[in-house]
């Protein structure tokens, strides 16, 4: 009676530890890797990763401010006849959550799925045990530049991204709500670098989660076509998930450290 459910429950265990192992030798091999990373790789990733994913990041996070500064608006107008705090409602929302988030969850979708994807089909190809007979580690020339350009362009693309949507609730707060812009202003400059240094803290965390799952999906694909279609689905599922949760755990950790 109780065997079918036992096997079912043991196979998830097994299967999840075993996962939970290969992504611990995969961040062991990256940190055994990066001192020797190579440069020109490394630019040419942050490039794709960083500087590509510039317009969009920009765009989410303009148009993030800009509702967030109209809902906050509007909603204290209703309880205080006046539209208080909307600089720093805007302010702390995108420097210390909505900002790494977003950005993070952005970056997830767009570069996320790229690492999977290019890495899925280069197993597949059989392009991955080439560069074994090579003697080239491919954690070493694959995951380590994509690792380091996570690490070096997400936390920039969030820094922009809080900039751009402060300005885009100064936008709504200025010309929408009739708040002045030198209130909008003198809340915001309130905010300090503790609560900025809370969300690119957490951008690190989520940059290497993006890069270090995408990878692991990539190598562990298998099954052609079909597979790398469900490898690419699969990391950026995964990425998502986990930068969700992780957010609330970094959150609780860097306010019990007194970091925001």
């Amino acid at each position: 009676m109780w065997n079918k459910p036992l096997d079912w429950l043991g196979s998830i265990l097994l299967s999840t530890a075993d996962t939970l192992g290969r992504i611990v030798v995969l961040c062991r091999q990256i940190l055994y890797w990066i001192k020797t990373a190579d440069r020109k790789n490394v630019i040419a990733q942050t490039v794709a990763i960083g500087v590509d994913s510039l317009p969009v990041t920009l765009l989410t996070s303009l148009f993030t401010g800009m509702v967030l500064a109209l809902q906050t608006g509007f909603s204290f107008r209703k309880v205080f006849n006046e539209p208080l705090y909307v600089g720093t409602v805007v302010g702390l929302s995108l420097t210390k959550e909505l900002g790494p988030v977003l950005t993070a969850v952005v970056v997830a979708g767009r570069v996320g799925a790229s690492i999977a994807a290019e890495l899925g089909t280069m197993k597949v190809t059989e392009q991955i045990d080439a560069l074994y007979t090579l003697g080239t580690h491919p954690v070493k020339y694959l995951a380590v530049p994509r690792f380091l350009a996570c690490i070096a362009s997400i936390p920039l693309l969030t820094l922009m991204a809080d900039f751009i949507g402060v300005i885009g609730g100064w936008i709504i707060a200025v010309y929408r709500l009739q708040v002045p812009g030198s209130v909008y202003i003198d809340e915001v400059r309130a905010l300090t670098w503790r609560e900025v240094g809370h969300g690119l803290a957490k951008s690190v965390v989520f940059a290497a989660i993006i890069a270090i799952v995408s990878c692991y999906k990539g190598f562990a694909c298998e099954g052609g076509a079909e597979g790398v279609g469900k490898a690419t689905t699969s990391a950026v599922v995964v990425s998502m998930v986990m930068i969700l949760v992780c957010d609330y755990f970094l959150s609780a950790v860097l306010v019990a450290f007194g970091i925001g």
